[in-house]
């Protein structure tokens, strides 16, 4: 897995064993590897809306990712000494070039997802059944292509004595709604990770903001804020994704005034997220008492304090509470929904990504 920070490959080895009560799998071991920095700067700047130079760019770029992909998968079995032999498949996400869903592509008619890394080159390197593409028929479906998490967060976590949501800070925040009883929903908050990320690698020269400590040295701009909140995507109703794409650093700068401090423009972006999830959950799911958070932002303690409060009376938790490393939930999930498609089993779940019905995800290339 390697989401929208693009900060690091996320491989997870998972058992599943139905007789020993393991349905939705173990972490057996997780590990993250760092991209090759010239690819990593490259799908960046792409991501946040840089022009591809050519179709042979995207074409070696597919080949390149799907190579740093098995190139992972092998390093972590052989640090844990497990043979190719013993897995059944491999569930890659890919790197999401550019995320253009129903209501933002260019011409309104032709919605599409693209994701990169070549499953081809992965069964290839490996040896290994490679499960790839999970996204677009979602969005062949007129769904959103995202969330898909959300079905693996309703197989592992919910209860039915109490309303919860699962909270994932990754480049962008996403909500899982649990609801004791009724319909689980999903979708996307906006910027979490991305922009705060990026801003510190801008100004500070650090990759991101240890703990929140730079955020907590300056001062939330609350006209900065304003005009960030104003952005219409903000408004539009479930089901609904985005991406760097359209949260970027060119997004915060056309909304700066000029002279703000750095420090008080990460506090803003950190209060952004805050507020966009707190705002997000208080609207769609008023009930909830408890939220699961995964995902890198765990581990800003800053954002997680103030995330909480803004919502008092619901305690803020790590699915390390639960079972589940933070690290490597959406890694996990991507491994169930290849053991999803290799049985013919459903992986998107239609009231979160707004697809005409329940599809099998994904392409599979064998071993």
């Amino acid at each position: 897995m390697s989401g929208t920070s693009a900060d690091g490959i996320d491989a997870a080895l998972v058992h599943f064993d139905e007789t020993a009560g393991m349905p939705h799998g173990a972490l057996v071991a997780g590990r993250t590897y760092a991209w090759a920095a010239d690819l990593r700067e490259r799908l960046v700047g792409i991501g946040q809306g840089g022009r591809v130079d050519s179709l042979d760019e995207v074409g070696t770029l597919d080949v390149r990712l799907g190579e740093a992909f098995a190139e992972a998968a092998l390093a972590l079995l052989a640090e844990v000494g497990v043979d190719a032999d013993a897995i059944t498949a491999i569930g890659s996400h890919g790197q999401t070039l550019r995320h253009r869903p129903a209501g933002a592509a260019f011409d309104g008619q032709h919605p599409f997802t693209m994701q990169l890394g070549d499953g081809n080159v992965i069964a290839e390197r490996t040896g290994i059944a490679t499960v790839a593409d999970f996204r677009r028929r979602d969005v062949a479906a007129g769904g959103q292509g995202a969330p898909l998490v959300p079905a693996f967060h309703a197989a592992v976590l919910h209860d039915g004595g109490e309303d919860r949501a699962a909270l994932n800070l990754g480049g962008i925040g996403n909500l899982t709604l649990l609801p004791a009883a009724g319909v689980v929903r999903g979708f996307d908050t906006g910027p979490a990770n991305a922009l705060m990320d990026a801003w510190c690698q801008r100004h500070f020269a650090q990759a991101f903001d240890h703990d929140g400590k730079l955020a907590a040295r300056g001062t939330v701009d609350a006209g900065l804020l304003e005009r960030l909140l104003d952005e219409p995507w903000f408004a539009l109703p479930p089901p609904r994704s985005t991406g760097r794409e359209q949260f970027h650093l060119d997004w915060v700068d056309a909304r700066l005034r000029g002279g703000e401090g750095a420090e008080d423009v990460q506090a803003t972006l950190l209060e952004l997220t805050a507020v966009t999830v707190s705002q997000a959950l208080r609207r769609e799911q008023p009930d909830t008492r408890r939220v699961l958070a995964c995902g890198g932002g765990v581990r800003n303690g800053a954002l997680m304090a103030r995330i909480a409060q803004l919502l008092p009376g619901v305690e803020m938790v790590s699915t390390a509470a639960f079972g589940l490393d933070p690290d490597y939930v959406e890694a996990m999930a991507f491994a169930w929904l290849a053991r999803q498609t290799l049985a013919g089993a459903p992986g998107n779940l239609p009231a979160v990504t707004g697809a005409r019905g329940p599809r099998v995800l994904g392409t599979v290339y064998p071993a």
